[in-house]
Order: structure tokens, then C-alpha cells, then sequence
């Protein structure tokens, strides 16, 4: 019970501290617009101090009738887009308002001494606005009436934007979440079906399989809904799988892993390099007789993070194209773009010199680290 009143204690001290510092801002905006206008008045007869304080005075007017004229404002039941209606209306309610300051101008002179109080009773102020200074108090109103708008414009375009970034981010993370539980079964499907080719034939070997698997279950998991991770977390998810490959293929498969212990602590998407791996093996690798090598290599260079995906195998095709890229590719692809929009982030595939394939990711080093916790 202590810490919540305790809370509220400092929350009402907050609020009051705000409305303490707004009066006298306001209080500073009032006088120098009061000092402003009394300038031109210092040429004359009257005394300088008694123009100023006149001036003041009819100022520092409008900034006690400011909180009533956006009182009235507020409770005007009229939409804020329809401005010829609040123009007109505010037009109806400034006529009145301008008598009232006319009167509390007249008060504050006789308190600061510029007017004697028999002058500020009865129809006295009245009269005086009415014989030249009405218009003018009339547009003085609509000025501060227009001010309040524009805060208000000012305040619902700010409020917009946030709510526009707001939902652009939330549809951005429910992008990533889908584009990865595409990614999660598909991977899922090619293991278990690795598995269950061997659990007749090979009984000890697909047990280990399973093994292996639960570990890649478990560091899935263990990530959570984070979009991005270290690299030393993913090379450790593609090592189960690679035990996993190895397993079923034996000593037809070699990987070769060559990344520096500087791009340990790079984020990347997580499901990154497992994908580009199964790629190489499943379509590079498994048609070929005799297996072969997939190199995995990443280097930094100019903030860049390039992790390339290499294999010996049976290459592309003639007829390849790059919009026929798999799901495990294409999922990768644009997972990268969601994330990096903006940056010189991307996935290429080429023919690798000498036959087979190369996959090659770029992600900017610098932005990776926004979105880690994502």
C-alpha cells in the first residue's frame, strides 16, 4: 500500500510542478508581449511606467481569460475538421468574451495603479471597448482561439504518427512471427522425415537423430519470439543439424565452418544459416552421387556482416531463374528485408565458380543490434 499512494504522491507533485512551470511561461509570454506594445505608447505625454503598467495590464488580461476560452473551446460540441462552423461560433462567443476582458483588464489597471477604481465599475470599461478597441480585443480573442488549434492540430498529427508507427511495428513483428512459423514446420517436416527413413534400417542411428533433434527443439524454444540472435547461438543450432545430416549421409557430407570469433556477437535472424545449409544439401548435395563439401564462412567488412553459403553439388540449372528460389530461401529473404528495409541488407544466390552454389547474406552490423530483443 505504500509504494502505489507513494506514486500517486509524486504523480500529483509532478502534475503540479507542470501547471506551475506552464503559468509562469505563460506569465513570461504575456509580459514581453505587454512590453512589446507599450513601446510604441513611451513616445507620448503619459509617463513610461504608467504606459507600461497599462499594457501589462491589458495583456496579462488575456492570459487569465486563456483557460476559459479553451474550457469553452473543448466543450464545444462541434468536430475539430469543421472549421467554418468553430470560426463562426467562436465569433459568437468572442463578442461576449471580449466585454469580460475588458472589465478584468480594467481591474488589473486599477490594481497596478493605471486607472482609478470609479472608472473600472459600472458601464466605464464597457464603454471604452465599444468606442474603439472592441474589433481589436474581438481579434485578439480569435488569435489565441487560433493558437489553441493549432496545438490541437499540432497534438492530433503528433498522436497519428505515433499510433501509424505503432501499428507499422506490430505488423512488421506479426510478419516476422508468421514468416518464421513457416519456417519452423518446414524445417521440422525435413528432419523428422530424415529420421523416420533410418529408424528401420538403422534403429541406434536415428535415436541419436532424435537427440539431436530435441536439442534443436530446445535452442528453438530457448529463443523465444526473438526475431534476431548471436551468431554463436545460431552456428551452435546448426551444429545440430549438421550432426543430424552427418548421421543420415555419413562421410559423403563435409562441412567446412570458418567464421572469426569477431562475428560471434553479430545479430542475425534466427533460422538464418540452417535453411541456407539444408538448401546446399538437399538440392546441391543429395543428387549428387558421391556427396560433397558446403563451405560456411563469414567475414565483417565495412559494418557488413556477408555469411556465404557454399556448395559443390549439382549447381543450379540451366533453366534457373532467381524467383524459383524454395521456401527455406525465400522465407530467409524476406525475413531479411522486413527486418533491414532501409539498409543494404540481402540475400544472392549465384553459380559458384568451378559447379554448385553460392548463398550470400548481407546484413548491416550497426542495425542488427536494434532488433535483438525483438
Amino acid at each position: 500500500m505504500v509504494r502505489p499512494i507513494w506514486n500517486q504522491a509524486r504523480r500529483r507533485e509532478t502534475g503540479s510542478y507542470s501547471r506551475l512551470r506552464l503559468a509562469l511561461i505563460s506569465l513570461l509570454a504575456w509580459t514581453a508581449v505587454g512590453v512589446v506594445f507599450a513601446m510604441p505608447r513611451f513616445a507620448s505625454n503619459a509617463a513610461w511606467w504608467f504606459v507600461l503598467r497599462a499594457s501589462l495590464a491589458e495583456w496579462w488580461a488575456w492570459g487569465l481569460l486563456v483557460p476559459a476560452i479553451i474550457a469553452v473551446d473543448r466543450r464545444l460540441p462541434i468536430a475539430v475538421n469543421r472549421l467554418g462552423t468553430r470560426l463562426a461560433v467562436q465569433i459568437a462567443i468572442g463578442i461576449p468574451a471580449t466585454l469580460v476582458y475588458s472589465y478584468v483588464a480594467a481591474l488589473l489597471k486599477v490594481m497596478l495603479g493605471a486607472m482609478a477604481w470609479p472608472d473600472a465599475i459600472g458601464l466605464g470599461p464597457l464603454y471604452e471597448a465599444l468606442k474603439g478597441g472592441f474589433l481589436w480585443s474581438l481579434l485578439v480573442y480569435l488569435l489565441v482561439v487560433g493558437g489553441w488549434q493549432a496545438v490541437q492540430y499540432s497534438q492530433h498529427y503528433l498522436a497519428s504518427q505515433l499510433r501509424l508507427e505503432r501499428l507499422e511495428r506490430n505488423f512488421s513483428e506479426a510478419r516476422l512471427n508468421v514468416l518464421r512459423m513457416q519456417l519452423d514446420p518446414h524445417f521440422l517436416f525435413n528432419a523428422l522425415n530424415t529420421i523416420s527413413s533410418l529408424v528401420v534400417s538403422q534403429p541406434k542411428l536415428a535415436r541419436g537423430m532424435i537427440e539431436q533433434l530435441g536439442d534443436l527443439l530446445r535452442l528453438s524454444l530457448e529463443s523465444g519470439r526473438r526475431q534476431q540472435v548471436h551468431l554463436s547461438e545460431e552456428l551452435e543450432f546448426l551444429g545440430h543439424y549438421l550432426a543430424i545430416q552427418k548421421t543420415r549421409f555419413g562421410d559423403s557430407l563435409h562441412v567446412v565452418v570458418d567464421v572469426p570469433a569477431s562475428a560471434y556477437d553479430v545479430m542475425v535472424p534466427s533460422l538464418i544459416l540452417q535453411p541456407l545449409v539444408e538448401n546446399a544439401v538437399r538440392h546441391g548435395l543429395s543428387p549428387r552421387p558421391g556427396g560433397g563439401t558446403v563451405w560456411v564462412q563469414a567475414t565483417i567488412d565495412d559494418a557488413m556482416l556477408c555469411i556465404t553459403v557454399e556448395d559443390d553439388g549439382v549447381g543450379l540449372g540451366d533453366n534457373w531463374t532467381d524467383d524459383r528460389v524454395g521456401l527455406g530461401l525465400g522465407v530467409t529473404r524476406e525475413r531479411i528485408a522486413t527486418l533491414h528495409p532501409t539498409q543494404d541488407a540481402g540475400l544472392q544466390i549465384d553459380p559458384r565458380e568451378g559447379g554448385g552454389t553460392r548463398v550470400r547474406v548481407s546484413i548491416p552490423t550497426r542495425a542488427a543490434g536494434a532488433h535483438g530483443n525483438e
